[in-house]
């Protein structure tokens, strides 16, 4: 271990906490019926998943930019203190919860289709 792969591990994790609070905080907003919020948030989060894998060529980053979603999106549909919530038990709430988890498997799993190098050869 090297401490450039560790410094981008603990790098993509902020990362993909400030996706995920982000995304957590916009999911809920409507425009005329549509939850464009929720769209924008879910493709944000792939969008930046997918970068990171495809410019670090690491699943281990990928998968810190995605534990960092999953548990900020976790801690921010708790309650507060005061009773106060940020992600409300609705569809909205619910689809947003399930998707991060979802959409963090489907990018780390995603086989790596590019063609062997010769030095893996």
């Amino acid at each position: 271990m090297n401490v450039g792969r560790i410094s981008a591990w603990v790098i993509s994790l902020i990362v993909g906490a400030a996706y995920g609070a982000a995304g957590t905080i916009s999911q809920a907003y409507m425009l005329w019926g549509i939850p464009l919020g929720l769209a924008i948030s879910m493709i944000a989060c792939a969008a930046v998943l997918a970068a990171i894998r495809l410019l670090s060529e690491d699943r281990w980053s990928t998968l810190a930019a995605g534990v960092g979603m999953v548990v900020i999106t976790l801690v921010l549909s708790g309650s507060g203190p005061g009773g106060s919530v940020v992600v409300e038990a609705s569809t909205l709430g619910v689809v947003w919860t399930v998707a991060v988890p979802l959409i963090v498997a489907i990018v780390v799993a995603w086989p790596d289709l590019r063609s062997p190098r010769a030095e893996d050869a």
